[in-house]
């Protein structure tokens, strides 16, 4: 999950599997796959390169070359935590 800010400036998580697309008219609006959308105060741009951390941090994890102190930019769950989400074994590649 990444987190954004509302236009009130309250925070949110969502899950960056659910993102259909974002766009910039001239608020960033998220649609989601269900179709609900959500008005961020954060660029495409800048929602991007959090869904791309949040997903490297993912494939560091399953490689564990991620330390367990280790915390992206993104304010995603440290290392250990996020190989504790995946399943083990040979299922997970």
């Amino acid at each position: 999950m990444i987190q954004l800010t509302r236009l009130n400036n309250t925070r949110l998580a969502v899950n960056s599997d659910l993102i259909k697309y974002v766009e910039e008219a001239p608020d960033t609006v998220i649609t989601l796959l269900n179709g609900e959308k959500l008005v961020v105060r954060e660029t495409t741009e800048q929602v991007i390169g959090r869904v791309r951390d949040f997903r490297r941090s993912l494939l560091r994890a399953a490689s564990g070359s991620i330390p367990e102190s280790a915390e992206s930019s993104s304010g995603s769950l440290p290392g250990a935590e996020l190989a504790s989400l995946l399943p083990e074994g040979p299922e997970r590649g």
